[in-house]
């Protein structure tokens, strides 16, 4: 079984061992490295963070309609900075979010929320959760909740909300594509043939000549479902595809109102500065910045943030803001190039 050694901050923080094959990093321009690291960016994360302490459910768990959504989240946001499960100042208060995923997963055959989306996200925070850990519940439960997206798979090679092989769209299986990835890297058995089938339904998905994805068909293509198709071609290995190329263009000649507005803005950006992260420095470092920028700016005074619609609750405003903005710090495996 593979296990991130004890150091294994410190060398995910220099090491280049990510989801897609290795590549030589670009070099990027000094002022917008430093930019990176602004302490208005470390005090925004951090405040969010503390939001995130005040408003945990005394199970463990964050939000109110989507629970297993939100705990994931939460857990990843703390993660993200090097906070972990049963450590530091937050261990006590991560493993009760730990327990009360397993503890979901354990009363139902190891399926978590009310859908393929929420399923996915728990075995994505799971297994980073188990690729820093040698708990072996986790693990136990992380091979459950992969056995439950496997037997889901439809025949067209993707995923859809209910926890049978019977349709598709692309939100579900990039999630799906996600924790998968994520799983086999932290040692759980993931067959290469169920990731193959994926990749190509993202890729049946994308329309001609624009570049971008559609939801269920390669009609109406938009920057979210876009953003998704990209980044999860470019975590399974696609990176000098046609198909990446041009879904990365697509999401860069999308209008600069991208970066202020739009709909599902926080879930769009978290999968779009991935995507700008895993394709190359240069492209990282143009991007970045202005996501960043705006993320701070709408940072509210608790240190929460909030969308429209479905994203309106602030405990998952909060943890994909500080998904999205702490970046840089690559503590995560996920994160890692």
């Amino acid at each position: 079984m593979k296990h991130w050694p004890n150091n294994w901050v410190i060398l995910l923080a220099l090491a280049v061992a990510g989801l897609r094959p290795c590549q030589a990093a670009e070099p990027a321009p000094a002022a917008v490295q430093t930019a990176e690291l602004a302490p208005e960016t470390e005090r925004a994360i951090e405040n969010g963070l503390q939001f995130l302490v005040k408003h945990q459910n005394a199970d463990g768990s964050w939000g109110n309609k989507y629970k297993i959504a939100n705990t994931s989240l939460g857990l990843m946001a703390f993660m993200l900075k090097g906070h972990f499960p049963e450590d530091g100042q937050y261990g006590e208060r991560l493993d009760k979010a730990v327990g009360f995923l397993t503890k979901q997963a354990n009363e139902t055959g190891g399926y978590m929320g009310v859908n393929m989306y929420e399923h996915g996200l728990a075995t994505l925070a799971l297994s980073e959760v188990w690729g820093m850990s040698k708990r072996e519940e986790v693990r136990d439960v992380l091979k459950r909740a992969v056995g439950v997206i496997l037997r889901a798979q439809s025949p067209q090679g993707g995923w859809r909300y209910q926890p049978r092989p019977n349709d598709a769209d692309i939100s579900v299986t990039v999630m799906q594509i996600v924790a998968l990835s994520s799983a086999k890297e932290a040692g759980i058995h993931v067959p290469s043939r169920v990731l193959e089938r994926a990749v190509r339904y993202v890729k049946s998905l994308q329309a001609k000549p624009s570049g971008g994805f559609g939801y269920t068909s390669s009609g109406d293509p938009g920057f979210p479902r876009s953003a998704a198709g990209v980044m999860s071609l470019l975590m399974s290995g696609e990176r000098d595809t046609k198909e990446v190329q041009m879904g990365l263009e697509y999401l860069r000649r999308f209008p600069a109102t991208k970066f202020s507005t739009g709909e599902y803005f926080f879930y769009a950006h978290y999968y779009a500065v991935q995507a700008m992260y895993q394709a190359g420095e240069v492209q990282y470092q143009e991007w970045y910045p202005k996501i960043r920028d705006t993320m701070q700016a709408r940072q509210r005074k608790d240190g929460s943030w909030s969308g429209g619609g479905e994203e309106s609750d602030p405990t998952y405003a909060t943890s994909m803001a500080i998904l999205i903005l702490g970046v840089p710090y690559r503590f995560l495996p996920i994160y890692q190039r």
